[in-house]
């Protein structure tokens, strides 16, 4: 986390402690004005309303509040939901449920690239068609999809558009009118603030979307998302947007040549190759293959050392292959053989070095 988001958080933890829903004492109304700071703040970043931003736990409850919200509220229209199958598990295992409560739901491949094929995504749409649900960027590989057109293509068949930005927000510009996107979710922790907190954008007009609530008592957030809402998490998100949205395209620049020194040096591997399109990505997250090389065991190896991945910070317990990669069309062997990296606002050129070192180090090793 950015420091400068935890000092503004700390005061609401003891000196402003009071409820932002009570409204009738002075202490209430200093964690009210934070809130509504925090609301236009991160609106500012991407492009929005206040009154378009219900704050959640974090981007899983955000895309089970839209996915769930919105099977719901149009349930009268359709039951068909269209989403991609490298999205991550807050969408996958909720569409999963859905399925259980006769939604149907088309899972659409992606190529090598781990693009979707918009034409493809065209010709699934149905009369039935409630909501298109395709992540910004992807987690593992860092991929950025084709947003505007697949907006373009929802707006065009009057389908919702509903996008999980929780690793694009704060990374890159994400204006969700410029973009078409009528549901976005976002987590502050991926953008240097606290864990357990985070965003749903709901857009209001043009087309004014309503959802089903699935938190219920006391009708906070405008009877979308019931509960004591988290003063100190909410401020700290505000900020963090606040620091990206002046910081951003800097902290971009920087984390892309971090990226690219870590890709040069360790595409000398023999069969090292880059997993994912290396034009349309994030500038900070590289996933790289290396045949013959079990990932699992230079986890184990570089743990002491540095926090790498073989997939999602979600599925990172599991021993099987990355799913993302899998539906990439990786075979299991490369699959096995693929480490996540990521850097961030606060990775400096030594440390790079230092990574550098320990994983050549251990990959002779293990390649010997």
């Amino acid at each position: 986390m950015d420091k400068r988001v935890l000092q503004v958080m700390l005061p609401y933890f003891t000196e402003h402690f009071g409820n932002a829903a009570s409204r009738s004492h002075v202490f209430g109304w200093a964690a009210s004005e934070a809130v509504d700071i925090a609301r236009e703040q991160v609106a500012s970043l991407l492009g929005a309303e206040p009154g378009e931003i219900i704050f959640t736990s974090g981007a899983t409850e955000s895309c089970n509040l839209a996915l769930k919200g919105v099977f719901e509220m149009y349930a009268s229209k359709g039951n068909h939901i269209i989403t991609v199958g490298t999205e991550h598990k807050a969408v996958l295992d909720t569409c999963k449920h859905l399925e259980k409560l006769g939604g149907e739901v088309t899972y659409l491949p992606v190529g090598f690239d781990g693009l979707v094929d918009v034409q493809q995504l065209e010709a699934s749409i149905r009369p039935t068609t409630l909501l298109i649900c395709i992540m910004y960027a992807n987690n593992e590989v860092g991929v950025i999809q084709p947003i505007r057109h697949i907006a373009e293509i929802a707006n065009r068949h009057n389908v919702l558009f509903f996008c999980d930005a929780t690793q694009a927000v704060g990374k890159i510009p994400v204006d969700v009118l410029h973009d078409g996107i009528h549901l976005l979710a976002l987590s502050a922790h991926k953008l240097y603030g606290p864990k357990g907190v985070g965003a749903l954008y709901i857009r209001r007009k043009n087309p004014r979307v309503r959802l089903t609530a699935q938190q219920d008592g006391g009708g906070h957030e405008k009877n979308m998302r019931s509960g004591t809402l988290n003063v100190p998490g909410i401020a700290g998100l505000g900020k963090a947007c606040e620091i990206c949205q002046t910081e951003m395209a800097e902290d971009a620049r920087r984390m892309a040549l971090l990226r690219d020194k870590l890709e040069v040096a360790l595409l000398q591997i023999p069969g090292a190759q880059v997993n994912g399109n290396r034009k349309h990505r994030l500038p900070n997250i590289t996933n790289i293959s290396f045949p013959h090389i079990e990932a699992q065991g230079l986890m184990l190896r570089l743990s002491k050392y540095l926090a790498v991945s073989s997939g999602s910070a979600c599925t990172s317990a599991s021993i099987e292959p990355s799913y993302v990669l899998k539906a990439m069309g990786l075979t299991d062997e490369l699959a096995h053989g693929s480490l996540r990296f990521g850097v961030g606002r606060f990775t400096t050129e030594e440390e790079m070095d230092f990574v550098l070192e320990k994983i050549t180090e251990n990959l002779k090793t293990q390649l010997i």
